[in-house]
């Protein structure tokens, strides 16, 4: 479409949850930093809470590809299943053979002897669940009493809930409470600031092949902030038919006008200009919510995942 206008070699604003486009951005490090400091510590439960848009499944994605390999991931990203569906599921990402007409407890005892012997290889198993908020309360139960297995070196298996605002719901019910008290550390994924907007148009468009001449002013990129309300869905959004908007007219930078055109063109705007939590505020908690800029403690960035630090 607009990719030989701006000289660009791929879309810069696709909206694909893949490790490929993924943009690291202070909002987003610190809840992969809650991640993998409670996969390293060995917790049972961990869970990232963001609303629509929020880049969960990006995040989710990134922190799959970089987990390290003594790591067996399991990643489900459609969890609205009953419990013998999960543990099928599971069955299935461990390779483990199961009968047709196996119940569940043949289910169960599989599952447990392929994680006890995953253990013994020195080998670790994490289960990452997007989309958490749609479990079913007796899928979660399933999963709670799945990470109950230990041995003597720890949890058999560790489980990570990525969710929307919805799973705080849930699990505050009466009967989740065991599993909610299980649930070690947790981070809350909130819109990005000016800067790290900026930060995120900026890299989308280099990762595209974009030139020196920048496409976006600093004008037209605060208005697009304000706009999308830090959102990085919106933000793709309203990126994206911008772009459109300043090809259609032969210009080769995006002007105020044409992000204006960009959000007529988009629906419910409204409802993200004013985020009832202010911008790069996370929650993160050892068994209790505290809220702060920054975690307790955090991680080098690189090619995996790297030592701590204060």
């Amino acid at each position: 479409m607009y990719l030989k206008h701006f000289g660009l070699s791929r879309m810069p604003f696709e909206s694909i949850s893949n490790g490929s486009v993924y943009v690291d951005v202070p909002e987003h490090r610190e809840a992969f930093n809650t991640v993998v400091f409670g996969l390293r510590s060995g917790d049972g439960f961990i869970k990232i809470v963001g609303e629509v848009g929020m880049g969960k499944t990006a995040l989710c994605r990134n922190l799959l590809s970089r987990l390290e390999p003594r790591f067996r991931k399991i990643y489900l990203p459609n969890p609205a299943i009953h419990g013998r569906d999960l543990l099928l599921s599971i069955a299935d990402e461990l390779a483990i053979d199961v009968p047709a007409e196996a119940g569940l407890h043949m289910l169960q005892k599989v599952i447990r002897d392929e994680l006890i012997e995953t253990t013994r290889r020195g080998g670790r198993v994490a289960v990452f669940v997007d989309e958490a908020q749609t479990m079913p309360g007796d899928t979660l139960e399933e999963l709670r009493l799945l990470s109950n297995l230990e041995s003597n070196h720890g949890k058999l298996v560790q489980v990570v809930l990525f969710g929307q605002p919805e799973l705080d719901e849930n699990l505050a019910a009466y009967s989740l409470r065991q599993l909610q008290q299980r649930i070690a550390f947790s981070a809350r994924l909130l819109p990005l600031d000016r800067h790290s907007c900026r930060q995120y148009i900026d890299r989308r468009l280099a990762r595209a092949g974009a030139g020196a001449n920048p496409i976006f002013s600093a004008p037209t990129r605060r208005r697009i902030h304000r706009a999308s309300g830090g959102i990085p869905r919106l933000i793709n959004v309203l990126c994206h038919k911008s772009l459109i908007a300043a090809f259609t007219e032969g210009t080769r930078q995006v002007e105020p006008r044409h992000v204006a055109r960009a959000i007529r063109d988009t629906e419910g705007l409204a409802r993200w200009r004013n985020p009832g939590l202010s911008p790069g505020w996370t929650a993160i908690h050892p068994g209790r919510t505290r809220w702060s800029r920054r975690p307790w403690f955090s991680f080098r960035q690189g090619n995996g995942f790297d030592e701590p630090h204060q």
